[in-house]
Protein backbone atom coordinates (compact mmCIF):
# COMPACT_ATOMS: atom_id res chain seq x y z
CA UNK A 1 0.00 0.00 0.00
CA UNK A 2 3.19 2.42 0.77
CA UNK A 3 4.93 1.63 -2.39
CA UNK A 4 1.79 1.96 -4.06
CA UNK A 5 1.02 5.26 -2.78
CA UNK A 6 4.96 6.70 -3.27
CA UNK A 7 4.44 5.50 -7.07
CA UNK A 8 1.65 7.50 -7.29
CA UNK A 9 2.59 10.44 -5.79
CA UNK A 10 5.59 11.17 -8.10
CA UNK A 11 3.29 12.16 -11.44
CA UNK A 12 0.72 14.06 -8.54
CA UNK A 13 3.48 16.30 -7.28
CA UNK A 14 4.62 17.03 -10.70
CA UNK A 15 1.03 17.74 -12.11
CA UNK A 16 0.85 19.95 -8.58
CA UNK A 17 3.20 22.14 -9.97
CA UNK A 18 1.67 22.75 -13.24
CA UNK A 19 -1.87 23.65 -11.34
CA UNK A 20 -0.51 27.49 -10.58
CA UNK A 21 0.07 28.11 -14.31
CA UNK A 22 -3.53 26.90 -15.21
CA UNK A 23 -5.47 28.84 -12.70
CA UNK A 24 -4.84 32.01 -15.21
CA UNK A 25 -6.96 30.08 -17.89
CA UNK A 26 -10.23 30.83 -18.32
CA UNK A 27 -10.79 26.85 -18.62
CA UNK A 28 -9.21 26.37 -15.54
CA UNK A 29 -7.42 23.26 -14.17
CA UNK A 30 -10.21 21.00 -13.62
CA UNK A 31 -9.59 18.77 -16.69
CA UNK A 32 -6.01 18.76 -15.87
CA UNK A 33 -6.83 17.43 -12.71
CA UNK A 34 -9.44 14.87 -13.88
CA UNK A 35 -6.40 13.36 -15.71
CA UNK A 36 -4.17 13.17 -13.01
CA UNK A 37 -6.67 12.14 -10.55
CA UNK A 38 -7.08 9.15 -13.11
CA UNK A 39 -3.52 8.18 -13.68
CA UNK A 40 -2.95 8.22 -10.50
CA UNK A 41 -5.53 5.53 -9.73
CA UNK A 42 -4.52 3.22 -12.70
CA UNK A 43 -0.80 3.96 -10.91
CA UNK A 44 -1.97 2.35 -7.45
CA UNK A 45 -4.40 -0.32 -9.17
CA UNK A 46 -1.17 -1.56 -11.02
CA UNK A 47 0.61 -1.45 -8.09
CA UNK A 48 -1.39 -3.23 -5.35
CA UNK A 49 -2.33 -5.38 -8.35
CA UNK A 50 1.28 -6.97 -8.61
CA UNK A 51 1.10 -7.80 -5.00
CA UNK A 52 -2.38 -9.33 -4.87
CA UNK A 53 -3.59 -10.02 -7.88
CA UNK A 54 -6.79 -11.97 -7.33
CA UNK A 55 -8.17 -9.36 -4.88
CA UNK A 56 -11.16 -6.61 -5.49
CA UNK A 57 -10.81 -2.99 -5.40
CA UNK A 58 -13.62 -0.29 -4.92
CA UNK A 59 -11.83 3.31 -6.55
CA UNK A 60 -13.25 6.74 -6.68
CA UNK A 61 -12.71 7.29 -10.25
CA UNK A 62 -13.55 3.14 -11.68
CA UNK A 63 -15.86 2.10 -9.11
CA UNK A 64 -16.27 -1.54 -7.99
CA UNK A 65 -14.12 -3.98 -9.69
CA UNK A 66 -14.61 -7.47 -8.94
CA UNK A 67 -11.78 -10.19 -8.24
CA UNK A 68 -11.08 -13.87 -8.06
CA UNK A 69 -10.99 -13.18 -3.95
CA UNK A 70 -14.41 -11.09 -2.84
CA UNK A 71 -13.64 -11.54 0.52
CA UNK A 72 -10.53 -8.77 0.22
CA UNK A 73 -11.06 -5.26 -1.35
CA UNK A 74 -8.50 -2.52 -1.67
CA UNK A 75 -10.58 0.77 -1.28
CA UNK A 76 -8.99 3.72 -2.83
CA UNK A 77 -9.20 7.57 -3.60
CA UNK A 78 -6.10 8.72 -5.57
CA UNK A 79 -6.29 12.35 -4.68
CA UNK A 80 -8.49 13.05 -1.64
CA UNK A 81 -9.15 17.01 -1.54
CA UNK A 82 -9.39 17.63 -5.22
CA UNK A 83 -10.87 21.17 -5.08
CA UNK A 84 -7.56 22.05 -2.31
CA UNK A 85 -5.91 20.36 -5.91
CA UNK A 86 -7.34 22.54 -8.19
CA UNK A 87 -6.86 25.43 -6.36
CA UNK A 88 -2.90 24.79 -5.56
CA UNK A 89 -3.90 24.41 -1.56
CA UNK A 90 -1.64 21.81 -0.33
CA UNK A 91 -4.04 19.92 1.59
CA UNK A 92 -4.51 16.49 -0.25
CA UNK A 93 -3.80 13.22 0.28
CA UNK A 94 -3.81 9.62 -1.70
CA UNK A 95 -6.05 7.40 1.01
CA UNK A 96 -5.94 3.66 0.32
CA UNK A 97 -7.60 0.77 2.89
CA UNK A 98 -8.07 -2.83 2.95
CA UNK A 99 -11.23 -4.65 3.80
CA UNK A 100 -11.03 -8.22 4.81
CA UNK A 101 -14.45 -10.09 5.22
CA UNK A 102 -15.95 -6.80 5.57
CA UNK A 103 -13.84 -5.47 8.44
CA UNK A 104 -11.43 -2.97 8.18
CA UNK A 105 -7.96 -4.33 8.59
CA UNK A 106 -5.38 -1.71 7.45
CA UNK A 107 -4.78 2.35 5.67
CA UNK A 108 -2.78 4.82 4.92
CA UNK A 109 -3.15 8.24 4.33
CA UNK A 110 -0.01 9.97 2.48
CA UNK A 111 -0.03 13.61 1.04
CA UNK A 112 2.74 13.50 -1.18
CA UNK A 113 3.46 17.18 -0.29
CA UNK A 114 4.60 17.61 2.95
CA UNK A 115 5.33 13.58 2.57
CA UNK A 116 3.86 13.09 5.86
CA UNK A 117 2.35 9.31 5.84
CA UNK A 118 -0.21 8.25 8.10
CA UNK A 119 -0.97 3.99 8.70
CA UNK A 120 -2.17 1.58 10.59
CA UNK A 121 -2.91 -1.93 10.73
CA UNK A 122 -5.22 -3.81 13.01
CA UNK A 123 -3.69 -4.22 16.32
CA UNK A 124 -0.87 -3.15 15.33
CA UNK A 125 -1.05 0.63 16.22
CA UNK A 126 -0.94 3.76 14.25
CA UNK A 127 2.24 5.49 13.12
CA UNK A 128 3.33 9.20 11.06
CA UNK A 129 6.05 8.35 9.38
CA UNK A 130 7.09 6.01 11.99
CA UNK A 131 6.35 7.69 14.82
CA UNK A 132 3.98 6.11 16.94
CA UNK A 133 0.23 8.51 17.01
CA UNK A 134 -2.67 8.64 19.85
CA UNK A 135 -5.61 10.47 19.74
CA UNK A 136 -5.64 13.90 21.90
CA UNK A 137 -6.23 13.63 25.58
CA UNK A 138 -8.46 16.41 25.98
CA UNK A 139 -11.77 15.28 28.09
CA UNK A 140 -14.05 18.53 27.60
CA UNK A 141 -15.82 19.66 24.45
CA UNK A 142 -14.88 22.73 25.68
CA UNK A 143 -11.26 22.47 25.48
CA UNK A 144 -11.37 20.95 21.61
CA UNK A 145 -10.78 22.18 18.66
CA UNK A 146 -13.15 20.20 16.09
CA UNK A 147 -12.79 19.70 12.27
CA UNK A 148 -16.04 19.25 9.66
CA UNK A 149 -17.50 19.51 6.60
CA UNK A 150 -19.40 21.74 4.56
CA UNK A 151 -22.09 20.45 1.83
CA UNK A 152 -21.07 21.13 -1.58
CA UNK A 153 -23.04 23.71 -3.69
CA UNK A 154 -25.96 21.64 -4.69
CA UNK A 155 -25.62 18.62 -2.49
CA UNK A 156 -26.17 17.81 1.27
CA UNK A 157 -28.58 19.10 3.73
CA UNK A 158 -27.45 22.87 4.01
CA UNK A 159 -29.84 23.82 7.00
CA UNK A 160 -29.11 20.37 8.80
CA UNK A 161 -25.27 21.25 8.75
CA UNK A 162 -25.95 24.84 9.70
CA UNK A 163 -28.01 23.23 13.00
CA UNK A 164 -25.25 21.11 13.59
CA UNK A 165 -22.35 23.84 13.60
CA UNK A 166 -24.54 25.91 16.10
CA UNK A 167 -24.53 23.29 18.33
CA UNK A 168 -21.08 21.98 18.31
CA UNK A 169 -19.69 26.17 17.89
CA UNK A 170 -21.47 26.95 21.24
CA UNK A 171 -19.57 24.28 22.82
CA UNK A 172 -15.93 24.00 21.16
CA UNK A 173 -12.95 25.69 21.60
CA UNK A 174 -12.97 26.04 18.07
CA UNK A 175 -13.98 24.57 14.76
CA UNK A 176 -12.02 24.13 11.52
CA UNK A 177 -12.76 23.25 7.95
CA UNK A 178 -9.82 21.71 5.60
CA UNK A 179 -11.35 20.47 2.93
CA UNK A 180 -9.93 16.68 2.75
CA UNK A 181 -11.72 14.17 4.59
CA UNK A 182 -8.98 11.59 5.02
CA UNK A 183 -6.62 13.80 6.34
CA UNK A 184 -9.20 15.17 8.94
CA UNK A 185 -9.49 11.80 9.99
CA UNK A 186 -5.77 11.69 9.98
CA UNK A 187 -5.22 14.91 11.73
CA UNK A 188 -7.45 13.27 15.04
CA UNK A 189 -4.98 10.53 14.91
CA UNK A 190 -2.34 12.35 15.29
CA UNK A 191 -4.06 14.66 17.95
CA UNK A 192 -4.36 17.73 16.01
CA UNK A 193 -7.72 17.82 15.78
CA UNK A 194 -9.85 16.66 18.78
CA UNK A 195 -12.50 15.03 16.56
CA UNK A 196 -13.88 15.54 13.45
CA UNK A 197 -17.41 15.14 11.88
CA UNK A 198 -19.11 15.49 8.06
CA UNK A 199 -22.02 13.83 6.32
CA UNK A 200 -22.85 12.33 3.12
CA UNK A 201 -19.37 11.21 2.17
CA UNK A 202 -18.12 7.70 -0.19
CA UNK A 203 -16.53 4.85 1.55
CA UNK A 204 -12.96 5.66 -0.22
CA UNK A 205 -12.95 9.01 1.69
CA UNK A 206 -13.16 7.30 5.12
CA UNK A 207 -12.06 4.08 5.18
CA UNK A 208 -8.07 4.37 5.81
CA UNK A 209 -8.99 6.79 7.86
CA UNK A 210 -11.19 5.19 9.99
CA UNK A 211 -8.81 1.97 10.73
CA UNK A 212 -5.95 4.65 11.30
CA UNK A 213 -8.11 6.55 14.11
CA UNK A 214 -9.02 3.80 15.46
CA UNK A 215 -5.50 2.03 15.86
CA UNK A 216 -4.26 5.70 17.47
CA UNK A 217 -6.99 4.83 20.07
CA UNK A 218 -9.74 6.61 18.82
CA UNK A 219 -13.28 6.22 18.30
CA UNK A 220 -15.09 6.28 14.61
CA UNK A 221 -17.94 5.79 13.26
CA UNK A 222 -21.62 6.68 12.05
CA UNK A 223 -23.14 10.17 13.54
CA UNK A 224 -26.54 8.05 13.70
CA UNK A 225 -25.00 4.89 15.46
CA UNK A 226 -25.55 2.46 12.26
CA UNK A 227 -23.24 -0.86 12.29
CA UNK A 228 -22.11 0.18 8.28
CA UNK A 229 -20.50 3.55 8.21
CA UNK A 230 -18.97 2.89 5.04
CA UNK A 231 -22.50 2.71 3.52
CA UNK A 232 -23.76 5.75 5.29
CA UNK A 233 -21.13 8.23 5.13
CA UNK A 234 -22.01 9.91 8.12
CA UNK A 235 -18.88 10.00 10.25
CA UNK A 236 -17.83 11.24 13.03
CA UNK A 237 -14.38 10.76 15.09
CA UNK A 238 -12.97 11.71 18.37
CA UNK A 239 -11.42 9.66 21.53
CA UNK A 240 -13.56 8.22 23.72
CA UNK A 241 -14.61 11.19 26.38
CA UNK A 242 -14.98 13.82 23.43
CA UNK A 243 -17.06 11.24 21.11
CA UNK A 244 -20.26 11.01 23.34
CA UNK A 245 -20.25 14.78 23.46
CA UNK A 246 -20.04 14.99 19.83
CA UNK A 247 -22.42 12.35 18.99
CA UNK A 248 -25.20 14.07 22.28
CA UNK A 249 -24.78 17.61 20.32
CA UNK A 250 -25.46 16.70 17.15
CA UNK A 251 -28.57 15.10 18.05
CA UNK A 252 -29.21 17.85 20.12
CA UNK A 253 -29.30 19.53 16.49
CA UNK A 254 -31.60 16.99 15.24
CA UNK A 255 -33.79 17.90 18.03
CA UNK A 256 -33.71 21.31 17.05
CA UNK A 257 -35.30 21.20 13.33
CA UNK A 258 -38.01 22.58 12.27
CA UNK A 259 -40.84 20.88 10.50
CA UNK A 260 -41.60 23.17 8.25
CA UNK A 261 -37.67 23.81 7.61
CA UNK A 262 -37.56 20.59 6.66
CA UNK A 263 -39.95 20.62 4.78
CA UNK A 264 -38.61 23.59 2.58
CA UNK A 265 -35.56 21.73 2.02
CA UNK A 266 -36.84 18.70 0.77
CA UNK A 267 -39.04 20.84 -1.70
Amino acid sequence: MINAARKASRAIRRDFGEVESLQVSQKGPANFVTRSDRRAEQTIREELSKARPQWSFLMEESGRTEGVDNSHCWIVDPIDGTTNFIHGIPHFAISIALLKANELVAGIIYNPITDELFAAERGRGAYLNDRRMRVAARRDLHDAVIACGIPHLGRGDHAQFRRELTHIQVKAAGIRRFGAAALDLAFVAAGRFDGYWERGLKAWDIAAGIVIVREAGGMAGDIEGAADVLATGDIMAANSELYPQIAQALAGAKRAAQPDETAEIRS
